[in-house]
């Protein structure tokens, strides 16, 4: 079964019933606001924009772009690109690729003018959607684009001479189902790496992966008709996206929210009756923090109690964050989940809402996958020991597009080669310890960042850290800490110092420094950026031929 006949039985069943909200707490456009107005809550406090659609006219929106797709000559398995902040239209667009039997390629906000050419060329795209925030960016480089590239603006500002208008296109392209027939083998998606790295690269996946993620959330989470999920990472990353998935089996609403203060989100559970919620983890903070500074008062919030699931993925979490939440609301669910954009996302390891006794474990084989840990070698290492995590299930990548290399060194005998360091303990359960190459050796001892930052992040003046390599002449690397203070707060080395007494010697930091922590858009600590900022670029190199 393709995803797409998921949406459609989803418009046939349910087709009255509310599938997506958009909220925007900071668009000053009070006339968009409806649901009762809002519950009839004091404008002071209600979000200022809010646009909703159900289920059929979702499903009319994915049909009215793939008729147009069909239209402009878009043939089966070419690439329409997306590159939209989350919005109403982005998932209708989305379905809309895959209904005309192209390949969606999502694309990240954050990218600059270069790194969105670099995409497009790489995954060989035939259509590029974008929304007004990118209007500059993609000026500077539309005369560098290849000429069949369709540019289409979707916004309700002016669309620029450049590129044609989403709504006037689609206005009168037919709203019923397109006459393409689509398998589960189809290629329906390639995702782009976290960049973390270096540039991203091009992961492949067919209509199955995107199924298996879909039940493997539903799965894991048990969502029903009744959930409401709240959505506040970007829709072009494969975490977001697929724990909506879960929502979109069962038919449930979903809640696109953008805003991530304390108060747009506690505002967003109360007013949607939202009851199902991912984080990362500085909004989790952030949250924890106003909460006990008594800026933010809960009885503000008087439709808390429906919010049954607090989950938290795309980065290791401190056991502390969730020892603090679950003292705070009691009653909720909590897991997390372990997946790469080259395993569908989340879920190919999870700690299970069952299993809060074993926080700091990145958890268990999720449904349908398997899982091991391997030496340098590919050979399995005994429990407790070190190696890289390797994963096997459906939802596993078909290849690195356009780079065989890449995708005969990641994959091998259908088992995915994570390039994450881990141990299992004797439960069973999973614990991350590092990325394969952000593992500092220090005077011939492997130290592993993760461990220490996880440490480290319960100080209670601690907002945020990183872990980072530095060269030293003798050693080879040192660890440095980049500490970023929680507001209102003064701590000094010597604290820090003081606290690092219970990590053996050879774990402490060397290094202090005391700045922002730089995050991508999913959460996850920029440590190429760290590098190049404080002079760590290519340690390897430089200690080998220094």
């Amino acid at each position: 079964m393709p995803i797409t006949d998921i949406l459609e039985r989803n418009a046939a069943l349910y087709g009255g019933d509310v599938a997506l909200v958009e909220l925007n707490p900071e668009r000053q456009e009070t006339r968009r606001v409806t649901w009762r107005e809002y519950e009839l809550i004091e404008p002071s406090r209600a979000p200022t924009y809010r646009r909703e659609i159900t289920w059929s006219v979702f499903d009319e929106k994915a049909n009215r772009f793939a008729n147009l797709l069909l239209s402009r000559g878009i043939q089966r398995e070419q690439k329409v690109a997306i590159l939209l902040m989350n919005c109403l239209e982005w998932l209708p667009i989305y379905f809309g690729a895959l209904k005309s039997g192209a390949i969606a390629v999502p694309l990240n906000f954050r990218y600059t003018s270069d790194e969105i050419k670099y995409c497009l060329e790489l995954s060989e795209a035939d259509v590029l959607v974008f929304g007004p925030e990118f209007i500059g960016r993609i000026e500077e480089i539309a005369d560098k684009l290849p000429p069949h590239l369709a540019l289409i603006f979707c916004g309700s500002e002016t669309c620029p001479t450049f590129a044609e208008s989403y709504a006037e296109l689609t206005a009168n392209c037919p709203s019923t189902k397109p006459d393409i027939s689509l398998t589960d083998d189809d290629l329906a998606a390639i995702y782009f790496s976290s960049g973390t790295t270096g540039f991203p690269k091009a992961i492949l996946h067919a209509h199955r992966a995107l199924v298996h993620a879909c039940e493997t959330e539903q799965a894991h989470h048990g969502q029903t008709k009744d959930d409401v999920f709240l959505c506040i990472p970007p829709l072009y990353h494969t975490g977001a996206k697929m724990h909506w998935f879960g929502s979109f089996l069962v038919g449930g609403k979903a809640v696109l929210l953008k805003g991530t203060t304390p108060e747009s989100v506690l505002d967003a559970v109360s007013r949607e009756r939202c009851s199902i919620v991912w984080l990362l983890v500085p909004w989790a903070q952030d949250i924890l923090g106003a909460i006990e500074r008594n800026d933010v008062n809960l009885a503000n919030y008087p439709n808390l109690a429906q919010w049954r699931l607090m989950h938290i993925g795309a980065q290791p979490v401190p056991q502390s964050l969730i020892h603090r939440w679950l003292e705070i609301f009691p009653h909720h669910q909590y897991d997390t989940n372990y997946g790469l954009s080259e395993s569908i996302g989340p879920g190919c390891v999870h700690l299970g809402v069952e299993n809060v006794h074993k926080v700091g474990a990145i958890g268990v084989p999720g449904y349908r996958w398997e899982t091991k840990i391997v030496d340098e070698h590919g050979v399995p290492v005994p429990d407790g020991d070190v190696g890289e995590l390797c994963v096997r299930g459906p939802g596993v990548m078909l290849e690195y597009f356009n780079d065989p290399k890449a995708t005969a060194e990641t994959l091998r005998d259908g088992w995915l080669f994570t390039g994450d360091m881990a141990r299992r303990d004797e439960d069973g359960f999973i614990f991350l310890v590092d990325r394969k190459k952000d593992v500092i050796i220090s005077g011939g001892e492997n130290i592993y960042p993760v461990q220490i930052e996880n440490f480290l992040a319960a100080h209670p003046k601690i907002k945020d850290v990183a872990v980072i390599g530095l060269a030293d002449a003798r050693l080879g690397e040192i660890t440095a800490a980049i500490i970023e203070p929680k507001p209102d707060t003064e701590l000094t080395e010597a604290e820090v110092l003081d606290f690092c007494g219970e990590l053996p010697r050879y774990k402490r930091p060397r290094k202090l420094i005391f700045a922002k922590v730089p995050r991508n858009a999913t959460g996850k600590i920029e440590k190429p950026k760290l590098r190049q900022t404080y002079g760590a670029e290519n340690l390897v190199d430089a200690q080998t031929n220094g």
